[in-house]
């Protein structure tokens, strides 16, 4: 190669508002690029020194000292490679979401992200001020350009660069995964690089923060948009390549990770997301109730492999509707994982509840009342095993259960993060059966039974909603993708099955307002997605 480069990308998982945490991360990454792969320049994630997203961080009075802080120690500690590395940065009393490129005690260059996503979980709008110059810094002999995350999914930063005349496009990424996307960013940095006619490199990075998860997926394509390496997914990662700026070439000396499956990736989405809210809010562990079900049968086995058995403790709350199957199942569960398994009965409480409302409830029937307050009293059982431990609760509604309000508040809905919320009941079978093919953590029978809260007798749960193959699919026309109720039934559906979920998904929004958070696995997850008002006269039917 006539001018070559070694370019490393820092596919880092960093914690939100450290910023001398990241800072000091970001310094010890840049030393080993250097040190160990020999790299002229390596490249951090988008607003790599505060994490992504910072939120209302930002509005914070001392963000700019930090920030100037963090920088000096960077310009100060750092020297023999440049770093291409994201941060917000005040200029002329405006914020900006900024990259910039800092060699040897020196900021080059700063370029301001022109394309400010506000749509789905993003509001950036809430926050910076978009650029309005291309990024263009001069290294190494020729035009290099810059641009940040969003950036790369528009045509006329592009069309910038291309204007420059620039050898090579680095674009730094702090973007949010759901099923499919890797496969369509793949498509989208090739078409860019076509465009340009010049490589691409793209760093992402990676972790878990609240309800996002960031997948990594690092990765480069020359300058005919043809993949030439892939990163890995759901882990940290540091990877050198070489690019010949003359030539446009690029070279990769390590292969190229596998693009994974759709159940493999949104499993691993859900191990990552419950790792990191874990352990970087500081629990010992987690707690929850393991019911003989199918959704705390694949939240039990997510959470050991996010966190190991030692850091998992599960709980069966037994009560006169419990089947013995249940209780066998669970038991041989928490034996497959080697996880701690207790077994507490709530007949006793349950009984002492009904006693001390006895004159209230004189004179009227059973109904969900009494349901509620089964899973009331195993929730409180939960919140105290919470209390004491240091243990973060998980509950186990699925996206299904949450989007029709099959749950009870301060019930199944009390704990601190949902694994399941984003999945659809249909989705959780899947992933129960790709975990098995892993090794065998979930009994059989789990998965082919009928399911049922077991909250009276022989109930089943489609003796109150449609088939969950049928009731998915009406809630992603209605959920994800905005369908009115007449233009799901145009679709085939029953009118009486149509109106009736649009109707539970709409009146149970003050109970998801309340729910726990759990990550992000869709392109609309009730929370930062999807935010309907509460009290609202809007008909859904047309």
């Amino acid at each position: 190669m006539s001018n070559a480069i070694r370019v490393a990308m820092a596919q880092l998982n960093l914690l939100v508002g450290d910023i001398p945490g990241n800072t000091d991360r970001i310094i010890e990454t840049a030393i080993r690029a250097r040190d160990e792969l020999a790299a002229d320049l390596v490249l951090f994630p988008e607003l790599a020194l505060s994490g992504y997203p910072p939120e209302d961080l930002l509005l914070r009075p001392s963000l700019e000292l930090r920030i100037d802080q963090a920088l000096k120690a960077l310009k100060e500690q750092v020297s023999g490679i440049t770093l291409v590395v994201g941060y917000p940065r005040y200029r002329n009393g405006a914020l900006y979401n900024m990259l910039g490129v800092i060699r040897d005690g020196k900021v080059l260059t700063e370029y301001a992200k022109q394309c400010l996503p506000n749509y789905q979980v993003f509001d950036e709008k809430r926050y910076f001020v978009p650029g309005d110059t291309p990024g263009v810094v001069e290294l190494y002999g020729h035009k290099i350009g810059l641009s940040v995350c969003e950036d790369i999914w528009h045509s006329a930063p592009v069309e910038q660069l291309k204007a420059e005349g620039v050898s090579l496009i680095l674009n730094i990424n702090a973007s949010p995964f759901h099923g499919g996307k890797p496969a369509v960013r793949t498509e989208v940095i090739g078409q860019q690089a076509r465009i340009a006619g010049c490589p691409v490199l793209y760093v992402n990075q990676v972790g878990g923060q609240d309800e996002l998860v960031f997948d990594g997926g690092s990765q480069a394509v020359d300058a005919q948009g043809a993949p030439v390496f892939a990163g890995a997914f759901f882990e940290e990662a540091l990877y050198a390549l070489t690019v010949d700026l003359d030539s446009g070439q690029v070279k990769s000396e390590q292969p190229s990770c596998e693009l994974p499956g759709f159940e493999k990736s949104v499993y691993d989405a859900l191990v990552l997301g419950v790792r990191d809210y874990v352990r970087k809010n500081g629990f010992k562990g987690v707690v929850l109730g393991l019911s003989g079900g199918i959704d705390s049968a694949v939240t039990v086995a997510v959470a050991v492999d996010a966190l190991g058995a030692d850091a998992v403790e599960a709980v069966m709350m037994p009560f006169r509707y419990t089947s013995n199957i249940s209780i066998e199942d669970a038991a041989e569960e928490a034996k497959l994982l080697g996880i701690r398994h207790s077994v507490i009965s709530i007949e006793p409480m349950y009984e002492s509840f009904m006693a001390a409302l006895s004159e209230e409830f004189a004179g009227t029937d059973m109904d969900t009342t009494e349901e509620n307050l089964q899973a009331r009293c195993r929730g409180v059982l939960l919140m105290a095993i919470s209390n004491k431990k240091g243990y973060l609760v998980l509950t186990t509604g699925n996206k299904s259960e949450m989007a029709v309000g099959y749950s009870t508040l301060y019930g199944d809905m009390a704990g601190g993060f949902d694994v399941l919320k984003d999945v659809p009941k249909t989705l959780v079978y899947r992933l129960a059966e790709y975990r098995n093919s892993l090794s065998a953590v979930i009994p059989q029978r789990v998965i082919t039974r009928p399911p049922s809260a077991e909250l009276r007798p022989d109930q089943t749960d489609q003796d109150s909603l449609p088939d969950y193959d049928v009731l998915d699919r009406i809630l992603e026309l209605y959920v994800e993708r905005d369908y009115s109720a007449k233009a799901i039934i145009a679709k085939g559906f029953e009118a009486a099955d149509v109106n009736r979920v649009v109707r539970l998904v709409d009146i149970n929004e003050y109970k998801r307002r309340q729910a726990p958070v759990g990550p992000r696995i869709s392109e609309r997850a009730f929370g930062r997605d999807r935010r309907y008002p509460i009290t609202s006269g809007w008909k859904p039917g047309e």
